[in-house]
């Protein structure tokens, strides 16, 4: 997962090794404390390729935290962004959380149509600099209830 979240938005959008270094810590932070009954990753793949992944991570006992989803461009377009979306969804009704969020860049559109399309609502933005360029940072959330 770190290393094609670093290989593909290094190619797509120019980032720097800063942005696999974060993906690096989110990866290590879950495999360090992770609570199986409330979180998971998932990793789709097909005829043993991997074609994306996405994770969900407790933020606190009501709220859930949607991290890394990505997509090998070859899967694209094709509704699996949606589908790993949509299974985040519902493992975190399952899990009893109340609300999931998540921390996006403005640039990141299909990701943020996404988003959209699954009940996400933009509630606000930051410019901030990362990964070698200045950035909008968007927080999205969803309620479960």
């Amino acid at each position: 997962m770190v290393e094609r979240h670093g290989a593909i938005y290094h190619a797509e959008y120019g980032w720097n090794e800063e942005f696999e270094a974060l993906v690096a810590d989110i990866a290590a932070k879950f495999l360090h404390r992770h609570d199986p009954k409330r979180e998971r990753c998932w990793i789709a793949e097909r005829n043993g390729k991997r074609l994306g992944s996405i994770m969900l991570v407790s933020q606190s006992r009501t709220v859930a935290k949607l991290r890394l989803l990505l997509l090998e461009p070859a899967a694209r377009g094709q509704g699996l962004g949606r589908r790993l979306v949509e299974t985040c969804i519902r493992h975190a009704r399952r899990c009893g959380y109340r609300k999931i969020v998540l921390w996006t860049q403005s640039d990141l559109t299909a990701a943020r149509e996404i988003y959209a399309r699954t009940g996400f609502r933009l509630v606000r933005k930051a410019r901030h600099r990362g990964f070698g360029h200045p950035l909008l940072g968007e927080y999205w959330e969803r309620d479960l209830v």
